[in-house]
């Protein structure tokens, strides 16, 4: 089992979702995210947003799905990048499921 996590603008919202289907992931959830990037503090997530003191709605789309489905997705999500005229990119992340409790 993999972790699917992709953050982007809320504009992505519904590329995102088609993505989702795309790469065979029908179950998922999504919450709001405001990304800040204030360059007086050491921010942990420096590439995350962009540069300066401004603040942007995102959203935080994750799963738990196969590891098929989960590179499949990640796939989707660089070729979406790269055929994207855009100064925000879609991140993507698998991160590996050690344990369950199901």
């Amino acid at each position: 089992m993999k972790f699917f996590i992709v953050t982007c603008l809320k504009e992505y919202q519904d590329d995102v979702c088609k993505i989702f289907k795309e790469a065979n992931i029908h179950v998922f959830s999504a919450t709001d995210v405001i990304g800040f990037k204030d360059n007086q503090t050491p921010n942990l997530l420096a590439d995350w947003f962009a540069s300066g003191d401004e603040k942007f709605d995102s959203l935080f789309i994750f799963s738990f799905t196969t590891e098929e489905n989960a590179e499949h997705g990640m796939e989707l999500i660089k070729k979406y990048n790269q055929t994207s005229d855009t100064n925000f990119p879609v991140r993507a992340f698998i991160v590996p499921v050690e344990k369950a409790s199901y």
